[in-house]
């Protein structure tokens, strides 16, 4: 018999629960099979609920032991129960207090939702709806109470025992166990709850806030690796202090504690003062993490702790809002980074993932609004268009009514909804009344899917010197949504003259104030622009630091590219200048054109030898990944041909530019001690992409020069660069380094997951033999996320030629192991299904072969609802 699918959960279905919920009181008794929960749960009616109504209460898969109503135990024929819910058909009118335990085994709970074990640790994951695998509740966001949790134990299991809040109370008990008490002031949703218990080590420092107030801030990891959280905390009091001067936001604990665990289906949870982390974005040593991975554990530990206002004190109605906390508080994450670091650098690679990931979402089956009107599992829509799109409608309304207003705001939010649950409306409210100005507009980039497409036409006229620049805008459709209507696209903009000199915007526009600043908003369908007194026309530089999450065509002509590249002072222009000519370079190798790159190797060698950034000159030099490719070519994709014409180039200018790279190599040797600022990053990230370069023109040199390099490398950044070149050469010498990487940090597992994705991700046809010897390895275990992304997810999103291999192979794979991750871990295989979104946009064979596994999938009788919607959604 096949699961139904799940039904559909619509917004303009919401209703405001039946009941309110005053507090709540949790009691845990831990046991690795048997663990008992007790909730006593203080409700009464909701004015704005329906009249008489049943009080319904979510469960997933629990165990009912015993009920009790005001104090009594209560007749079971006046309850309906199942392991999905719980009916009270005749609640009292008045308050009342219903007790309700259950058990539960968290040994068995693969699905890391819920309370469950990692490793010998006890912990708890409930967002989206794991909370109602721990006890029977009103699992909505909207439900907010004032939580007390006290936890029992035996103390030589589980000698830590942490939840939400401070800690109230904590002492021995009888046969060895012991209990701790901990009261949470602030009213929250239950996705918020959280619960370790285990032995872990510890590293605390003490925090004064701006008003004086001492906050103890700890990280939990396991025994022995308690130095690697050292960044983590760096990062942590810098995110404190960041968001204090920034947004004016104070942390309102006693206490703040972190904890990493290695079974964790997402990047960390923001749970009220009690953060569970992925330990891969806590534990970062030079020696077992890159530069890569010092930027993401700052990041991730600066998203968790600003939740604290954007998500916890404030957090959304229902989670069709998701955006509402999600989106906000990536933005707020970016800018944090982008203090922190180089903001120039920081812009680029947060568009490089936007257009990585969520433009392929918006140009698919999965496409969605960030604010959708539907979901049938809302695991499956923590997307890079809820987060990353979700971040960019923030920076445009920043963008379109300027910091000081978007600061006002800000601090309208914070203060009218704090302790609530609030909605997109509540959010651009504030906007509206700090700018005095009509959001209603704006507002459709939250309900409407798609990239919009910007279409430029330029016209010069010799005669009248009159400069013409007519923009306009046009959404694609997207599932459920054929139509669409103009949005409010700020771009911003610049003109260069053939010297490369910024002219100034003169025009009679009547904005025309507005335009000399370099900006226009483009609002309507179609918007012209006229630039008298230029004798030639200009080259435009368009979207300057990415204004808006939008696509420009056609693209730039060549001369103009060459131009920008070498001119224009955005530094996020100037670098999708290197990339446009890229893409222009190797789609005319895949058309089977004679090409040559002389302009562009010496555009590329000119900024080499002018920049002073080298993060920026490495952004340069990094060209656009064959996921890139397939993004812009966009329908018939062939994999191979875009490999081997992205090779091509490679080798072109990696030959053309060997002098060049091979004096960054020289400049740039790593000297001194390892440090992760940005600085030194930014040196060794151009070293490195120097050195891919130049064994990609020159192969056997490459092969030295990265062996030289593997050998002496004193951190991971160097060495993973060294084994990545290597591993794209090939040849004795990679199999060699593999071996000896392996043998090296054949006991540390985040290392180890390097080690996995980087033969996943070789484009040779026996790299399919190789993933398949890799899923039987010692090592490798479906049942640990970090382990299966390491080395399915690299495979899927990072080696284009094998995955999308002619004869399916890579396709049988991959859906073998989803099929089989799916009855012990929905969530993850849902998200490794995604990786086949994009299936209609390949060749018809690999077409036909990517749906058929597609359906393969979908025909499983016991799949999951939430790998069920994506396969679903996928094939629609």
């Amino acid at each position: 018999m096949r699961n139904p699918p799940p039904q559909p959960i619509r917004l303009k279905d919401y209703a405001p629960p039946d009941f309110l919920i005053d507090s709540v009181e949790l009691f845990f008794s831990l046991h690795k099979s048997k663990t008992r929960v007790r909730s006593r749960l203080a409700l009464r009616r909701n004015p704005k609920g329906r009249s008489g109504a049943p009080l319904v209460l979510d469960g997933d898969d629990l165990t009912l032991e015993r009920v009790s109503l005001d104090g009594r135990p209560l007749d079971r024929e006046a309850y309906e129960t199942g392991p999905e819910n719980f009916k009270l058909a005749q609640p009292p009118e008045g308050p009342f207090i219903l007790e309700i335990e259950t058990l539960v085994d968290p040994t068995a709970n693969t699905q890391l939702s819920g309370l469950y074990r990692s490793g010998a640790n006890y912990c708890t994951q409930c967002e989206a709806q794991g909370f109602r695998r721990i006890t029977y509740f009103l699992d909505r966001p909207d439900a907010l109470a004032v939580y007390t949790t006290r936890i029992e134990a035996d103390k030589s299991e589980a000698p830590l025992l942490l939840s939400n809040g401070d800690l109230v109370e904590a002492g021995a008990l009888e046969a060895g166990r012991h209990f701790a008490v901990w009261r949470d002031p602030y009213p929250k949703p239950c996705y918020l709850f959280a619960l370790v218990g285990g032995d872990l080590g510890s590293i605390s420092r003490d925090f004064t806030t701006k008003s004086g107030r001492k906050v103890k801030l700890s990280i939990f990891v396991e025994h022995g690796k308690e130095a690697r959280a050292d960044y983590a905390m760096d990062a942590l009091e810098r995110a404190m202090r960041w968001d204090e001067e920034r947004f004016g936001r104070e942390y309102d604990l006693d206490v703040f504690n972190i904890v990493a665990v290695s079974d964790f289906n997402m990047g960390a949870m923001e749970n009220k003062g009690l953060n569970i982390f992925n330990d891969k974005y806590v534990l970062a040593s030079p020696q077992t993490a890159t530069d890569a991975d010092y930027a993401a554990v700052e990041a991730v530990i600066a998203h968790e702790y600003f939740h604290n206002w954007t998500g916890n004190r404030i957090t959304c109605r229902d989670w069709f809002q998701l955006c509402l906390k999600e989106g906000l508080t990536v933005y707020r994450d970016q800018e944090f980074s982008a203090d922190m670091r180089s903001r120039a650098v920081k812009r680029i690679n947060d568009v490089r993932t936007l257009r990585l990931t969520q433009f392929v979402e918006d140009a698919g089956p999965l496409a969605h609004p960030v604010r959708p009107d539907s979901y049938r599992a809302i695991d499956n829509f923590y997307t890079a268009t809820v987060y990353e799109k979700g971040a960019e409608i923030v920076r445009m309304l920043n963008t379109l009514i300027g910091a000081e207003a978007f600061a006002r705001g800000m601090e309208i939010y914070f203060t009218r909804f704090d302790g609530t649950a609030a909605t997109v409306e509540d959010f651009l409210s504030c906007f509206a009344e700090s700018a005095k100005r009509d959001l209603s507009q704006f507002a459709r980039w939250y309900s409407q899917a798609g990239t919009p497409v910007v279409e430029v036409a330029t016209r010069h006229d010799p005669q009248t010197r009159v400069f013409s620049l007519t923009l306009s805008q046009s959404t694609p459709p997207t599932p459920g949504q054929e139509q669409k209507l103009p949005l409010e696209i700020p771009i911003a903009l610049a003109l260069f003259d053939a010297a490369g000199n910024k002219l100034a915007l003169e025009t009679n526009d009547a904005k025309a104030d507005e335009i000399a600043q370099g900006r226009i908003v483009l609002s309507s369908e179609t918007r012209t622009l006229r630039f008298p007194n230029l004798a030639a026309a200009p080259s435009v530089s368009l979207l300057r630091g990415f204004s808006a999450p939008a696509r420009l065509e056609p693209p730039v002509g060549e001369a103009d590219l060459l131009r920008l590249l070498a001119h224009d002072d955005d530094p996020f222009n100037r670098w999708q200048a290197s990339q446009s000519l890229a893409l222009r370079s190797i789609f005319a190798r895949v058309r089977g054109e004679e090409r040559t790159d002389d302009a562009f190797a010496d555009g590329l060698g000119r900024l080499i030898s002018q920049s002073n950034d080298p993060a920026f000159t490495a952004l340069a030099l990094t060209f656009p990944s064959e996921a890139d490719l397939a993004r812009e070519q966009g329908e018939d994709v062939d994999p191979d041909a875009l490999h081997a014409a992205r090779k091509a180039l490679r080798e072109t200018l990696g030959h053309a530019l060997k002098t060049s790279l091979a004096k960054i190599l020289e400049r740039l040797t790593e000297q001194g001690a390892y440090s992760p600022d940005a600085a030194s990053a930014g040196r060794r990230a151009l070293h490195n992409v120097a050195l891919d370069l130049l064994a990609a023109g020159d192969g056997a040199l490459g092969t030295q020069l990265a062996e030289a390099h593997f050998n002496a490398a004193r951190n991971m950044t160097d060495r993973l660069a060294a084994l990545g070149t290597l591993a794209l050469v090939g040849g004795d010498a990679r199999e060699n380094a593999f071996a000896r990487f392996y043998e090296e940090f054949a006991e540390d597992s985040l290392v180890i997951d390097k080690w996995f994705s980087l033969q996943a991700t070789i484009p040779e046809e026996a790299t399919t033999r190789r993933v398949l010897d890799l899923l039987a390895h010692k090592d490798f275990s479906l049942s640990n996320p970090n382990r299966a992304r390491a080395l399915l997810g690299a495979f899927a999103a990072g080696n284009p030629t094998r995955f999308h291999a002619r004869d399916g192979s890579g396709y049988a794979l991959f859906v073998d192991a989803v099929i089989s991750i799916d009855p012990k871990n929905p969530q993850l295989a849902a998200r490794l299904l995604t990786s086949l979104r994009s299936w209609r946009t390949l060749e018809p064979d690999r077409r036909r072969l990517a749906e058929e596994a597609l359906r393969r999938v979908a025909a499983v009788p016991t799949l999951s609802g939430d790998t069920n919607d994506i396969a679903t959604r996928a094939l629609a």
